[in-house]
C-alpha cells in the first residue's frame, strides 16, 4: 500500500476543505444590520439634539431667575393679575407686600435647612384690599408636631407690616413619600390651596402663590411677632438640576457607536468577501 505524503492532502479531505470555505452573508441580512445601525443612530443623535435643546431652555431659566432674585423688588400681583401668574413667568420674583399677620392662622410645615431640622412658618398676610397672601415667615428649629396647637393672637388691624421676599409657587401633595393630613395638622408641603382650607380661610380671596420673607423682613417683623422663638428668613435655597449636557454627551456618543458598529458590519463584510474571491481565485488555478 502506498503512503500519503506527508504535505499533501487526501481527495476525501480536499473536498472537505472545499465544503468548509467561509461564505459571507446574504445581501437582506447584510441590509438588515446596516438599516438596523442607521436607525439607532438617528434615534440617539434625535434624542442628543434635543438635550441641547433642552440645555439651552434650562440656561436661559437660570439665567431669568438670577436676575428675578437680584432686581428690586415690585408690588406682589393683586387679585385681578392672579390667572396670569405662572411658576415659569413668576417664581422667585422678587416681590413687597404690606398688610397685617393673621398670627392665630399661622401653619407650620416640616422643614429641613442648613440651620437643622424644624418647621417653616406660614401665615396669611391680609393687604388693604382684603387679599390674602401666605407668608413664609421664616424657619423655627422646633419640631412642627409641637407647633400643632399653636395659639397666637391676630396682629392689629393698624399693626401694618412691611414684608419682601421671593414669590413661589404652591406645593401640592406633600413631601417625599409623605402627603399633607389636615385632620391631623401634619404638614410636609407648603401648600396654598390645602392650609387656606384647613384654617378657613375665603378661598377667593387667597393668592395662588406664597412668599417666602427675606431676612431684613424676618428680622423688621421679629419685634412685633408673637413667636416665642424668632423665625430666621432668607433661607430660599435656589437650586436647578442641570445634566442636561452629560445627557447629550452620552446620546451623541452612543450614536457615535452605533456608527462604528455599522461601519465595522460592512468592512468586515468587504474582507470577508476579498478573502473568498482571493481564495476561489486560488482555487482556480490548483
Amino acid at each position: 500500500m502506498k503512503p500519503t505524503p506527508r504535505n499533501s492532502v487526501t481527495p476525501g479531505k480536499e473536498k472537505g476543505a472545499a465544503q468548509a470555505a467561509p461564505v459571507s452573508r446574504s445581501k437582506a441580512s447584510l441590509l438588515l444590520l446596516t438599516l438596523c445601525a442607521g436607525f439607532f443612530f438617528l434615534v440617539f443623535v434625535a434624542l442628543g439634539t434635543w438635550q441641547v435643546y433642552r440645555l439651552q431652555w434650562k440656561l436661559d431659566l437660570i439665567a431669568k431667575v438670577d436676575s428675578r432674585v437680584h432686581a428690586a423688588p415690585v408690588p406682589a400681583p393683586a387679585r385681578q393679575a392672579w390667572p396670569q401668574v405662572t411658576a415659569e413667568g413668576d417664581e422667585y420674583r422678587r416681590v413687597s407686600l404690606v398688610g397685617r399677620y393673621l398670627y392665630s392662622k399661622t401653619t407650620a410645615v416640616q422643614a429641613s435647612t442648613d440651620l437643622g431640622a424644624g418647621a417653616w412658618l406660614m401665615t396669611p398676610l391680609q393687604t388693604a384690599e382684603g387679599d390674602l397672601v401666605l407668608v413664609n415667615r421664616g424657619f423655627v428649629a422646633i419640631s412642627p408636631v409641637k407647633l400643632t396647637d399653636l395659639a397666637l393672637p391676630d396682629g392689629q388691624a393698624a399693626q401694618t407690616v412691611q414684608v419682601s421676599g421671593l414669590m413661589r409657587m404652591s406645593e401640592q401633595g406633600g413631601g417625599f413619600l409623605r402627603s399633607n393630613d389636615a385632620a391631623q395638622n401634619r404638614w410636609y408641603s407648603r401648600d396654598v390651596r390645602a392650609i387656606a382650607q384647613a384654617r378657613a380661610l375665603p378661598q377667593e380671596a387667597v393668592a395662588p402663590y406664597f412668599v417666602d420673607a427675606d431676612k431684613a423682613s424676618a428680622q423688621a417683623n421679629a419685634a412685633v411677632a408673637p413667636d416665642a422663638q424668632k423665625p430666621v428668613g432668607g433661607l430660599t435655597v435656589i437650586a436647578f438640576h442641570n445634566s442636561h449636557l452629560i445627557y447629550a454627551l452620552t446620546w451623541y456618543a452612543l450614536a457615535l457607536m452605533a456608527a462604528g458598529a455599522g461601519y465595522w458590519v460592512i468592512r468586515d463584510e468587504r474582507r470577508w468577501r476579498a478573502r473568498i474571491r482571493a481564495s476561489q481565485s486560488r482555487t482556480g488555478q490548483d
